[in-house]
């Protein structure tokens, strides 16, 4: 049995595709499922998307894109399922959906794992927004053979078009990629408090940094974001990294505290809690916004803290700041929550099904 991947960004790039459905590749074929895959963005062309200006680089990236969806077209016709995560074109119409869907008449499962029939479009690629046809995410539902969706929010969405849903979390690999290896820290080394996102969700710290300018005139901290793009703020307890996938962990492994601030609207509702569930399995102490799956992954004071506004998020960190204790409970029992619902090993079985009857 084939299975045809295709996909918006290169392998082993984007976290949304190396953690709901890269990391099961493996699993798929101990089953005896062969693979083939293809993305829409070449290497190069990925690597310039979301950097401002390179109008041209973007332009030519585009139209490579499509020719490299019609050239897949000769491979649809062998493939048992075909995977598709997300959208095959990131504008227009879902022609090539439609194709596959009625003309070579394959099983699709449509995988999402954000509220993609909404619009938001990333401020350095304004100018495709209008182009972007976001209404095109019921019509791939309706065509699907499954849905595949992130949380119980996309699920109802997706509910409304399809009767085959499927909730498929994302997950964390906790045997081979996210494993505890704590080093223990100087007494005298400040507490570090860290954030990991994409460019995308980068504006989700401005409700952060009344917080901890508060909190800096009672306590020493340092504060790491690790991401593609660096943010506009410029504090003297703030460090950037860019992401490395090579030293990711390591990077992530340091933090004490991680921090999951969202704001409470249709869009942050179909977040699947990456970020909180990448500090769990790495025991780090975790502290989100009361919005969407969080309010699933997270039981307060129990597995982590939940934190609303201002008042509460400086009332959290500063607990977690002078309490290790606190933060030791908290993230072991993130971790073992991560271990037993939101782990590849937990999920296996629920990813396999995709393909079943």
């Amino acid at each position: 049995m084939k299975i045809l991947f295709l996909f918006p960004y290169p392998l082993e790039q984007a976290p949304s595709q190396r953690f709901r459905f890269e990391q099961y590749f493996a699993a798929l074929l101990k089953q005896g499922y062969s693979i083939d895959s293809q993305s829409f963005w070449g290497e190069y062309y990925w690597k310039v998307l979301y950097k401002k200006g390179n109008t041209l680089q973007k332009a030519w990236g585009l139209l490579n894109g499509f020719a490299r969806r019609f050239k897949v077209l000769g491979r649809v016709s062998s493939a048992d399922f075909v995977f598709i995560h997300r959208e095959l074109t990131p504008l227009g119409p879902p022609i090539f959906e439609w194709l596959i869907t009625k003309v070579f008449s394959k099983k699709v499962i449509f995988d999402f794992d954000d509220a993609i029939w909404l619009p938001n479009t990333s401020e350095s690629n304004k100018i495709a927004g209008w182009l972007k046809w976001h209404s095109k995410t019921e019509s791939i539902c309706r065509w699907s053979w499954k849905v595949s969706a992130g949380n119980s929010y996309l699920a109802h969405y997706a509910k409304q078009f399809n009767d085959n849903v499927v909730i498929n979390p994302t997950t964390i690999d906790t045997e081979h990629h996210h494993q505890v290896n704590k080093k223990t820290k100087p007494n005298n080394d400040p507490i570090l408090i860290g954030w990991t996102g994409s460019h995308s969700t980068l504006p989700y710290l401005d409700m952060l940094w009344p917080v901890l300018e508060q909190l800096a005139k009672d306590e020493k901290f340092s504060f790491r974001v690790i991401s593609n793009q660096p943010p506009l703020a410029n504090y003297p307890w703030l460090e950037f990294l860019a992401w490395n996938k090579k030293t990711e962990i390591d990077d992530l492994a340091a933090m004490d505290i991680g921090v999951m601030p969202l704001t409470d609207d249709k869009w942050s509702k179909g977040k699947c809690g990456f970020k909180a569930l990448q500090y769990m399995a790495l025991e780090i102490s975790t502290v989100a916004s009361p919005v969407g799956v969080n309010t699933d992954i997270i039981k307060d004071g129990i597995n982590g803290l939940m934190a609303t506004n201002t008042e509460e998020w400086v009332f959290a960190l500063k607990k977690l700041i002078k309490s290790t204790a606190l933060r030791t409970q908290l993230s072991e029992e993130g971790r073992r929550t991560v271990e037993n619902t939101y782990s590849v090993k937990a999920n296996t079985k629920n990813f396999l099904e995709l393909f079943g009857k």
